[in-house]
């Protein structure tokens, strides 16, 4: 019995040892800003799912992968969100996700660090710098982030005269510490 019981631990710890770590995910925010005809317009995309393996004390291991499901654009105008999600703009019906991808992450100073991102939004994949805070606050922990980028790099609406080629996204995402 004693020989049936060790090896059965031994699977049991091997398995558990590269099982795949889902990340708890207990709030998020993705928040876009747009100017059209001068005003800045926003909206948000949820449907966030993420995959965390930060750790500050080993960048050199650490990854995020994330996607956020574009059928949720939220503009508060029924209207603009449908025709964001036509082939003109995200093209949901062929690219329903947009995902991140991490590559690299600098220390600034304290809760302050940079991330490089391969970020993919309708089969085009740009690398993008996304500098965030990181803080650890009891059982969970906070990253937020914003950076900039261009829409036509993407593929998203044509030439306008009217709305801005520049769009600041806004992260905010509290997860468990686990």
């Amino acid at each position: 019995m004693k020989r049936i019981i060790a090896p059965v631990i031994l699977l049991l710890l091997v398995a558990n040892a590269f099982a795949q770590v889902k990340t708890t995910i207990t709030k998020s925010n993705i928040i876009f800003e747009i100017k059209n005809l001068g005003i800045k317009t926003s909206g948000t995309i949820g449907g966030l799912q993420a995959d965390i393996q930060f750790d500050p004390a080993h960048l050199n291991t650490a990854s995020i992968e994330a996607t956020a499901d574009v059928k949720t654009v939220n503009t508060n105008n029924d209207s603009r969100d449908e025709h964001l999600r036509t082939d003109e703009f995200f093209d949901v019906a062929h690219f329903p996700k947009i995902t991140m991808k991490s590559v690299s992450f600098k220390h600034k100073s304290g809760d302050k660090y940079e991330g490089q991102f391969n970020l993919t939004l309708k089969d085009k994949t740009k690398l993008i710098d996304l500098p965030f805070t990181y803080t650890e606050n009891g059982a969970a922990v906070s990253i937020k982030g914003s950076f900039k980028l261009n829409r036509l790099d993407f593929g998203v609406g044509g030439s306008s005269l009217v709305l801005s080629d520049d769009v600041v996204v806004n992260i905010e995402v509290e997860i468990a510490k686990g």
